[in-house]
């Protein structure tokens, strides 16, 4: 019910009747919004809402690919945003292979790739998850795209605890810092080398208050088994350097979930609702997700359909689809958010794969 009041007090304000006050009162009781009786913290915070809201408007207005709404993130400024709901630290080009064994790039070897893929709709994504207020997205993309490749080899889905990495994976080259960012690959380093947890045993609780605490990882529920991970593979031919091609990428995300790297500071992606996103937001990556399959849109062109960590209710359902393909001279040579910039997915042992009759 709270989401249809705050829906139809927004459609009133698109249709040029903006009511701020009827829209913070909706907005504060569908994500249960409480200030504390602070009633500047609480002006900062409309301010911000105020802002946000026209920004959304004259977006829709345009009558673009995809279209934005008030989220959970609207009474937050872009620098708030972006040092809490982010995280992806991009390696040093020396330290892309540290911390997980490299089995050497991944590419298209000219087989005929299926018009469109959807893995969450194939019973090899688990649910989407929430990271919160901490900059842990690289946990998630990389656990996600652990949590598929087994899958995808065994035929059973295992949610995995995301927590386990934040307190036991401690990694120099590159550097994990918990809810100050990290990426994927030591996350596939530690999967190679330790049992993983089921997240129901080992819940997820990392703030940037409470980041994480001592390893529990010798008393949770394993979900999968040391051994079952034998390293990852790359996409693109020199990560960072030179991208993977959209072939490449198609060729890996129909055999698996992909782990990507792309820019989600801008608006287009903090209040994304739906459609396809095409231009906007960015090519430098901060911000690691989970490339679940790709098809196309029948008004808005090929698409990339990628798996987030804000919630269910961010963006269609907790997925975002941005653009497949070259939209503009900026994107054309890393793909749009620059999703070709550094893929990669983990690799299954041989024997871990089920028998097929």
């Amino acid at each position: 019910m709270k989401a249809v009041a705050i829906a139809l007090s927004f459609a009133a304000a698109a249709a040029g009747k903006p009511d701020y006050e009827a829209l913070w009162a909706g907005f504060k009781r569908r994500y249960n919004k409480d200030y504390h009786a602070n009633s500047i913290a609480e002006e900062t915070r409309f301010q911000a809402f105020r802002a946000n809201v026209d920004m959304i408007l004259e977006t829709n207005a345009e009558h673009l690919s995809y279209t934005l709404g008030i989220n959970a993130f609207s009474d937050m400024t872009t620098e708030e945003f972006v040092s809490t709901h982010l995280g992806y630290k991009k390696p040093e080009t020396a330290e892309l292979y540290e911390g997980a064994t490299f089995l050497g790039n991944h590419t298209w070897q000219g087989e005929e790739l299926p018009s469109s893929i959807d893995w969450s709709l194939k019973g090899a994504v688990t649910p989407v998850k929430d990271q919160g207020h901490c900059g842990s997205c690289w946990v998630f993309s990389a656990i996600g795209a652990l949590e598929g490749a087994y899958s995808l080899a065994t035929g059973n889905l295992v949610s995995l605890a995301e927590q386990q990495i934040i307190d036991c994976e401690v990694d120099i080259f590159p550097p994990t810092m918990k809810c100050h960012g990290g990426s994927v690959g030591p996350v596939f380093g530690y999967a190679k080398g330790h049992s993983l947890c089921t997240e129901a045993s080992y819940p997820y609780h990392a703030t940037m208050a409470n980041q994480s605490g001592p390893c529990a990882a010798s008393t949770c529920v394993e979900g999968v088994a040391r051994g079952q991970f034998t390293g990852w593979r790359g996409l693109a031919p020199v990560g960072k350097l030179i991208p993977a091609s959209y072939n490449d990428m198609m060729s890996a995300v129909a055999k698996q979930p992909v782990s990507v790297a792309i820019e989600a500071d801008k608006d287009v992606f903090r209040h994304y609702s739906s459609g396809v996103v095409d231009g906007a937001c960015g090519q430098k990556p901060n911000h690691a997700v989970l490339v679940v399959g790709y098809g196309t849109d029948p008004d808005h062109g090929d698409y990339w359909k990628i798996k987030n960590s804000w919630g269910t209710a961010w963006g269609e359902k907790g997925f975002v689809r941005i653009k497949r393909g070259a939209g503009s001279i900026s994107n054309a040579w890393r793909g749009e958010c620059a999703i070709l910039n550094s893929p990669s997915y983990p690799v299954v042992a041989s024997s871990s794969a089920k028998v097929l009759v």
